[in-house]
């Protein structure tokens, strides 16, 4: 008795655990797509690859489970190169399955024919085309493995038209799916690490994106409880550590010259758990005498702004378990800096949230947002001058209740990451926040939503402008020129999708019709006009006459 190879892949899937596969499917995927019919596997249709990419990549991110999305060959599949390479920085197990032509024999000469394998190599842990079925349940068995070990990043397997409809015996054996463990750190590295802790009077904990993992939340939250130590963090490591707000310093938005590098400063050891370098450095060590310990699953990458004194590599979250017994409290350190910096940043974060101009600032659409949004709501942005904001002003207590890309940094990724999260947790508010410019890029995965009958709320802050460029611009002298452009109206435009659109004419409307939205539930759009001129005022003028008096 026999079966056909794509009934293999999908029972491979299966054994995988998989839920959904997003995508885009092609005539070089039918096969697959009967297999997928008949089986456990829900497809979600999308309106475009990236859309799917990004909704398996954010699965990935938020399950640490592989997310797995489908395209046909050439330009669907190259369609999935941005979400590649957002997974592939960000660090989000995901898997793409991608068509082909026939392999064996085909009359179709190089209609379509690029060579996806080795265009994918570069930002892919794996790369491979199936060229016999009964590979299938190894290829796929190894393409997992890759994609969750750490670093967890994105794979991809290539299924040509006439091996996915070849033959292949049905009782074929499905391997099992075993992961092995995380090596752990020496007990040397350890017993180094306790002592310069111990022996230092301000030390400080740095949160990364590497330590942005579900299994380590816990045991980071125990080490700030435990030992009573000030922390901060990078964009991607924001809201990794639950409670304790009153050790919480800040968010390390910019590279420097803000209050959180204050505290920096005055730190004697900086504790780096999860450094990654695909972020922006949240800090410089040039010319520093701190000392700093690297806490990751992998060696430092030595630089000359980062060369740390004492590396412990291996699991983190048995590194921190260990650290936290061996440790205990370290309440009679002075921390009466860090205290200061603290409240010069809740005293900042706090200015103009009940501002009442029109448009919108950025302090109070940040402000109204967080009011509207409870403990466990989860906000996904896409990338643009918001970003900072929200960075830096929105505080949370719960673990990726902000969905943050800081890697890649690419617009277009925040609507199918929300989208991802309300699939996931129906429960919870989930709000979309996106640029103007950011939410046209995949704007069509409204449709999708809508269909899929989800729960989400999507805020288009409106300036009419790539507005971080032009940030970018006037900071260094450039002319105001050449990033403005003309929009739809986003109101009529939700709802041709079948959506709710609204528009905020009045600012203390903003946070009202938040509320409005979540009680009536569905798929609701809000336009709401910004005035970003306060970008250069608070981020860089303000910024350089007060962050230095502290």
């Amino acid at each position: 008795m026999t079966i056909k190879a794509s009934d293999l892949f999908v029972q491979a899937l299966e054994n995988e655990g998989v839920e959904y596969i997003f995508g885009v499917p092609g005539e070089e995927n039918l096969d697959l797509l009967e297999s997928i019919r008949t089986s456990s596997i829900k497809l979600i249709l999308t309106r475009h690859e990236q859309g799917a990419a990004f909704m398996a990549s954010t699965y990935g991110r938020l399950t640490g489970k592989v997310g797995v999305c489908l395209a046909t060959l050439g330009p669907g599949a190259t369609n999935f190169v941005t979400g590649a390479a957002y997974a592939h920085l960000g660090a989000f197990p995901m898997m793409m399955i991608t068509g082909q032509k026939p392999i064996k024999k085909s009359k179709q000469g190089r209609f379509q024919i690029i060579d996806i394998v080795n265009t994918f190599k570069p930002i892919t842990k794996f790369s491979k085309q199936i060229v016999n079925g009964h590979t299938i349940p190894g290829l796929v068995r190894e393409a997992f493995r890759l994609a969750t070990e750490e670093r967890p990043g994105p794979v991809l397997l290539e299924l040509p038209e006439d091996i996915a409809e070849e033959p292949v015996e049905e009782d074929y054996y499905i391997i099992p799916n075993v992961d092995a463990e995380v090596p752990v750190a020496a007990e040397s590295a350890v017993d180094q690490a306790v002592r310069m802790i111990l022996s230092s009077q301000r030390p400080l904990l740095l949160v990364g994106a590497g330590a942005n993992r579900r299994q380590i939340i816990d045991e980071l939250t125990g080490f700030v409880k435990e030992t009573g130590i000030f922390f901060f963090n990078t964009q991607m490591g924001k809201g990794v550590i639950e409670g304790c707000p009153e050790n919480y310093v800040g968010t390390a938005a910019l590279s420097d010259g803000d209050y959180v590098h204050c505290a920096i400063d005055n730190a004697d050891l900086v504790i780096n758990v999860g450094h990654d370098v695909v972020e922006k450095p949240p800090f410089f060590m040039e010319g520093d005498d701190k000392k700093v310990i690297h806490i990751n699953y992998f060696s430092a990458d030595i630089d000359e702004v980062y060369y740390p004194q004492h590396q412990v590599v291996g699991d983190i979250g048995t590194t921190i378990s260990r650290l936290t017994k061996a440790v205990g409290s370290l309440r009679d350190r002075d921390f009466s800096y860090f205290e200061k910096v603290r409240d010069e940043v809740r005293g900042h974060i706090t200015e103009g949230v009940d501002d009442p101009r029109y448009p919108l600032i950025p302090q109070r659409f940040v402000g109204d947002v967080r009011k509207a949004m409870p403990e466990d709501g989860i906000i996904a942005l896409d990338n643009g001058m918001y970003k900072i904001w929200y960075a830096r002003n929105y505080r949370t207590d719960k673990a990726n209740t902000v969905l943050l890309d800081n890697a890649l940094a690419t617009m277009g990724a925040g609507l199918p990451s929300a989208m991802m999260a309300s699939m996931l947790y129906p429960e919870r508010r989930v709000m979309a926040i996106c640029g103007d410019g950011g939410f046209m890029m995949n704007s069509q995965e409204m449709e999708t939503a809508v269909r899929l009958g989800l729960n989400l709320v999507v805020l288009v802050l409106n300036d009419g402008s790539y507005g971080m460029i032009r940030w970018k611009q006037g900071a260094g002298g450039f002319p105001d020129w050449g990033l403005e452009y003309g929009n739809p109206d986003f109101v009529m435009y939700a709802e041709s999708y079948g959506a709710k659109g609204h528009r905020v004419e009045a600012t203390e409307d903003f946070e009202p019709l938040i509320n409005r939205c979540y009680e009536e539930g569905g798929v609701h759009l809000i336009d709401c006009p910004v005035d970003y001129s306060e970008n250069k005022k608070v981020l860089i003028d303000e910024l350089a006459e007060k962050a230095c008096l502290i």
